[in-house]
């Protein structure tokens, strides 16, 4: 029997060496420092998921615009709401079934897919020659780069344990890194020929289709991205069922010697498979989920809202904005928002709490929205100084924290209410 027990042994260390997990979690013990140069692939494909979110809020009033759909002006936003509410429910639709994906075929192939998508929908996006395929490639594109969940589980599965909070922070950094890039490029790079007439002529393929050159510029760091993932190594264990099977053979062969400790694994068990069915009934979990989706809505109907009011003519009660003024205010307000979460949040977070700042930011909120309209009676530079410096308080009471737990029901709830952000916020 002690000749069976060796061997079954040799054959499990035989096929873990197989896994890939395995190999990760030896190399996590071989390295005890942080794995820069992981963390640098993962903020690099972070960052490419990002970009393409924020980067059509600049030009997708003009956009729609140009597609002609709309019978009067003032209809343009209940168009454009929708296309930028495509994405979210491409998202909402696909979150679970991508974790899934990551949970039993592993992460670097979903996360492959996730930037794949991107440089396919994206430049297709930027090519549309109708609401309809701007439409359908938005959803698209939400349906298959619904991997912030992936990217977040990948990154704390790279680190060891005292630098998971590092990683988690990475992905957080590259993604308001992208809130501040992502408008820059589409409202600079939106519409060429008219903005820089000595460098793109009407002829080319910039002036027919003038809102492609920020789509391409994002579709090629997506492809840069797509080589970066060749260095992820794989994090998920493969030997899962096959390791339970074998231990299920050896607990059959020592049961008499181990019939107390299988009573205390089946008692442990039984309180994992309750304390999983009861998630849901997880209050305190459940309202931090409702709170950051509610704010999600909000956060998403104001970015949609913010450049629909910023574009359109003053006689509406608009600012008459072009779409580099809107991409140059959301890219100092991602900025500022980006310094807030660095140097002004933590010591505000740690001596008033979590949850007062949450009833504050949702308390200053509303006066704070309450006087954008008022904006539209200022001009000049007073005006430009005034929006900024509202722009950028207005991000900065966003939620700034995210856990991970329940990243699935969290992210498939806060892309539901996103999607109704533009959407409802386009026709308001």
């Amino acid at each position: 029997m002690e000749e069976n027990r060796t061997s079954l042994l040799e054959r499990e260390a035989e096929y873990r060496e197989k896994c890939p997990g395995c190999k990760m979690d030896r190399l996590k013990q071989e390295q005890a420092g942080v794995p820069y140069k992981l963390l640098s692939f993962i903020w690099i494909v972070s960052l490419c998921t990002a970009l393409q979110i924020s980067s059509l809020f600049p030009f997708v009033y003009f956009m729609i615009r140009d597609f002609h759909i709309a019978k009067r002006e003032e209809d343009i936003g209940f168009y454009a709401g929708f296309v930028g509410s495509s994405f979210m429910v491409g998202r909402a639709l696909t979150s679970l079934f991508w974790g899934v994906v990551a949970d039993r075929y592993g992460r670097k192939p979903v996360i492959l897919i996730g930037t794949f998508s991107v440089v396919v929908f994206n430049t297709l996006f930027g090519l549309s020659t109708n609401f309809w395929m701007a439409l359908s490639m938005r959803f698209f594109l939400g349906c298959f780069n619904s991997q912030l969940g992936t990217i977040r589980a990948y990154a704390s599965e790279v680190c060891r344990e005292e630098y998971r909070a590092l990683a988690l922070s990475v992905v957080s950094t590259s993604r308001g890194i992208g809130l501040i890039i992502g408008p820059a490029i589409g409202g600079f790079f939106a519409q060429p020929v008219e903005k820089y007439p000595n460098l793109f002529v009407e002829s080319s393929i910039f002036g027919r289709f003038p809102y492609f050159l920020p789509c391409l510029i994002i579709s090629v760091y997506a492809v840069g991205s797509l080589v970066a993932c060749k260095w992820l190594p794989e994090t998920l264990h493969k030997h899962a069922e096959k390791a339970n099977e074998r231990a299920d053979l050896h607990d059959i062969s020592e049961h008499s010697s181990n019939d107390s400790g299988q009573k205390d694994n089946i008692v442990e068990l039984e309180d994992k498979q309750i304390h999983k069915s009861n998630l849901l009934k997880n209050w305190p979990l459940m309202s931090t989920i409702i709170v950051y989706c509610v704010f999600s809505l909000q956060e998403m109907a104001y970015s949609e809202m913010f450049s629909f009011w910023a574009v359109s003519d003053k006689k509406y009660g608009g600012l008459s904005f072009s779409s580099q003024d809107v991409g140059e205010v959301l890219a100092i307000s991602g900025f500022g928002l980006l310094l807030f979460q660095l140097l002004l949040y933590p010591p505000v977070e740690r001596r008033l709490g979590p949850l007062m700042v949450t009833r504050l930011s949702a308390v200053i909120s509303i006066p704070l929205l309450s006087c954008f309209p008022y904006i539209a009676m200022l001009s000049g530079v007073v005006l430009h100084l005034v929006i900024n410096c509202a722009a950028i308080l207005r991000n900065s009471l966003s939620p700034q924290s995210q856990r991970g737990a329940a990243n699935a029901i969290s992210i498939t709830a806060m892309s539901v209410f996103k999607a109704f952000g533009p959407a409802g916020g386009g026709a308001l």
